[in-house]
């Protein structure tokens, strides 16, 4: 029935999402989901909510979720935007603010839903290939452009941009929008948010799906000068103006408000993150440098598919990337101790064979 879709459906080629399998006592570390639970504050107030006031709609604006994004930041509400998951804020990004006549630079090894966006809405890009560490050169993004957009830490790799390096890049590109997108910078690094204040035209969005634990709530937001935020509140109240439900802005300001069950959780994911790092050594791996809460890694004498299907017979999933420069890299979602036993011991089994 593809004789009834538009000639931009035939075009477009979909993100792939990480697979959710179905199976019984699964060690699941391809999807880079938060091993512990959100803030019971956060789980309380979406009960709270669960009331006979889901028959209205939810406030269009976000404001209590707002409030709490600009209190941990220190900036204030007009510099806020809120919407379902980094992902949609991601979209509207790219309509509002990338969508010029020249190209976008983003890394040719990146998150692989900006060339998706760039299918959808009609962006022309440039993908920068990064250094031989698998790093971001900040210089290689000084040429005329129609914008930049960067994970930071970039994925799937999990190197860190340092933020004087993320300063450079907004200042060489004043006339454009510069994109920080901070899904796992509470792992491993310093925020770009600090900068915005010095940098009118850069942007940076974050989820609450990793370092809160609420990737099944689907919350993310940017956070930039106030015009920037402005464009993306005219997108969204020309998509969709209830973005975010009621459950979600009750669940999601709990979380951004309960600083002591994030530091613990996120805390606890760096320390197992960094033994996860020397158990892969010690295995002869080679593991690139982590912020984020995973890893990507390479075993010089082993192929990474055989790996990752060794794995999954034994009910371990990893993420194995089949593209030019990294399809001999796993990435390794980190899990709890537990879970990082179990996957430790797998693999000595399987290179012991």
């Amino acid at each position: 029935m593809s004789q009834y879709w538009s000639a931009v459906v035939h075009g477009l080629t979909p993100y792939v999402p990480g697979e959710q399998p179905k199976l019984p006592d699964l060690v699941k570390l391809n999807t880079n989901e938060n091993p512990y639970g959100p803030s019971p504050k956060a789980l309380q107030a979406i009960a709270a909510e669960t009331s006979d006031h889901l028959r209205l709609y939810p406030d269009p604006n976000g404001d209590s979720l707002k409030l709490a994004v600009a209190a941990h930041y220190g900036v204030t509400t007009q510099q806020v935007f809120v919407g379902n998951g980094s992902d949609e804020v991601l979209a509207h990004v790219f309509l509002a603010l990338l969508k010029h006549d020249e190209p976008i630079l983003f890394p040719d090894i990146t998150y692989s839903f900006y060339p998706v966006y760039c299918g959808l809405y009609g962006v022309e890009y440039r993908e920068v290939p990064l250094d031989a560490d698998f790093a971001i050169n900040p210089d290689d993004y000084h040429g005329p452009n129609g914008g930049v957009i960067f994970p930071n830490p970039n994925a799937p790799t999990g190197r860190l941009l340092p933020l004087d390096a993320v300063a450079a890049i907004a200042r060489h590109n004043p006339d454009r929008v510069v994109v920080v997108d901070e899904a796992y910078i509470d792992f491993g690094g310093d925020s770009a948010i600090r900068l915005i204040d010095q940098h009118p035209n850069l942007l940076v969005t974050q989820t609450l799906s990793k370092s809160r634990s609420l990737a099944g709530l689907r919350v993310g937001f940017a956070v930039g000068h106030p015009d920037l935020i402005d464009a993306l509140e005219r997108v969204k109240n020309s998509f969709n103006s209830y973005p975010l439900d009621r459950l979600a802005l009750a669940g999601a300001t709990a979380a951004m408000n309960d600083n002591a069950h994030f530091e613990h959780t996120r805390q606890a994911v760096i320390a197992t993150r960094e033994r996860l790092n020397a158990g892969l050594a010690q295995l002869g791996f080679a593991v690139l440098p982590s912020a984020a809460n995973f890893v990507f890694a390479r075993h010089p004498q082993h192929d990474a598919a055989q790996l990752a299907a060794a794995l999954r017979e034994r009910a371990i999933i990893v993420r194995h990337f089949k593209h030019p420069r990294i399809d001999q890299f796993l990435r390794i979602t980190v899990g709890t101790e537990q879970q990082t036993d179990v996957l430790l011991a797998a693999l000595a089994e399987i290179l012991a064979v």
